[in-house]
């Protein structure tokens, strides 16, 4: 019986008519997960939750990191402005310290943005001064770095840091490794006064594109020139001290960094351009040797645009006047002279 029904089931098969379907099916959407799988059990990565916000110290140092390495313009200025609101306040938040601070930020002033330069210019003028003495030498090399610069807007804002640190420590500026003959070499080059040089008469000039210069441009390089020879040249005081005390200075530990620096006992062997000026005398017959005829040159040209370059090239001049006044040439050789004899 059982038998019978199946053979009829089997028959009955063969005269079914399919069902067929029409079409093609619906294309899956990109973000689709296949879910037709089974497991009895998810395992979840390890997360961590918390109710706390990060402390003032992370977020700094957050900031810190996104203002020196992120690629977006409009978060690198964000950063630098939250970092300047920080340095700001009373008391002033630093974890990192200023000479971190500024081995961050400093490679900013030749950023190809603007307004991240201008917020650059804003944290640096809220840095403690006493601290950012302790960082001229590097701070300078990324300045005269900016000055030279191919772009006229990136020279003129590193123009700007460099109107800070003289106002903030002109006298370590000037007597730091190579920071009167590189900076002059470089004020040189960037306003087109050609320097001699001692191997074999070439000369070094400013680029084709910085001849065309406009007036007002011009006006502030000579003003800027003007504050950096006027801070080399300025009197060295002698305070009046009595026998003690000279004595008690005499054998005192040395407060200054790098106090012995001007040695260079463990540092690389430098030339005349490296080399620290630590006294007036020593920075008047060096610019006497390699600046002073250039500029004079220099300083005739500008005097004839009249103008706001005529006024800023006779107040370079009147400096110079005043600096150079009392300085009697060497007769002695020094080390240069013999080099060159040699």
């Amino acid at each position: 019986m059982g038998s019978s029904a199946r053979k009829k089931a089997e028959k009955k098969k063969d005269f079914q008519k399919p069902k067929y379907k029409v079409g093609k099916d619906k294309p899956k959407a990109s973000n689709f997960t296949d879910t037709s799988f089974k497991a009895k059990s998810i395992v979840m990565g390890h997360q961590s939750l918390s109710t706390d916000a990060p402390d003032v110290a992370q977020q700094f140092k957050h900031s810190l990191s996104l203002a020196s390495s992120s690629r977006s313009d409009k978060q690198r200025r964000e950063s630098l402005a939250y970092l300047t609101s920080q340095l700001s306040s009373q008391p002033p938040i630093n974890p990192v310290g200023t000479h971190a601070v500024l081995a961050k930020l400093l490679p900013l002033i030749s950023d190809s943005s603007t307004p991240v330069r201008a917020q650059l210019l804003k944290l640096l003028r809220s840095l403690p001064q006493d601290e950012v003495r302790h960082s001229i030498e590097h701070a300078v090399m990324y300045i005269r770095a900016g000055m030279t610069h191919l772009s006229s807007d990136i020279s003129n804002d590193a123009l700007g840091v460099m109107e800070w640190l003289l106002d903030v420590a002109d006298d370590e500026l000037v007597t730091c490794p190579g920071g009167w003959v590189k900076t002059l070499n470089t004020f040189c080059a960037m306003m087109g006064w050609a320097v001699a040089t001692s191997n074999g008469g070439w000369t070094s000039g400013a680029r084709g594109t910085l001849k065309a210069k406009d007036a007002q441009t011009l006006a502030r390089q000579i003003t800027a020139l003007s504050k950096f020879l006027g801070a080399g040249f300025k009197n060295e005081d002698v305070g009046d001290t009595d026998s003690s005390e000279y004595w008690d200075n005499l054998y005192r530990i040395p407060r200054a960094p790098n106090a012995f620096d001007y040695l260079n006992l463990s540092g690389a062997r430098r030339d005349e351009e490296g080399e620290m000026y630590s006294s007036r005398e020593a920075r008047q017959q060096a610019f006497n040797r390699r600046f002073l005829d250039p500029m004079m040159k220099g300083l005739d040209k500008a005097k004839k645009e009249g103008g706001a370059t005529g006024r800023a090239a006779s107040t370079l001049e009147q400096t110079l006047l005043d600096g150079m006044q009392d300085f009697e040439p060497s007769t002695a050789m020094d080390t240069q002279d013999l080099l060159d004899l040699w």
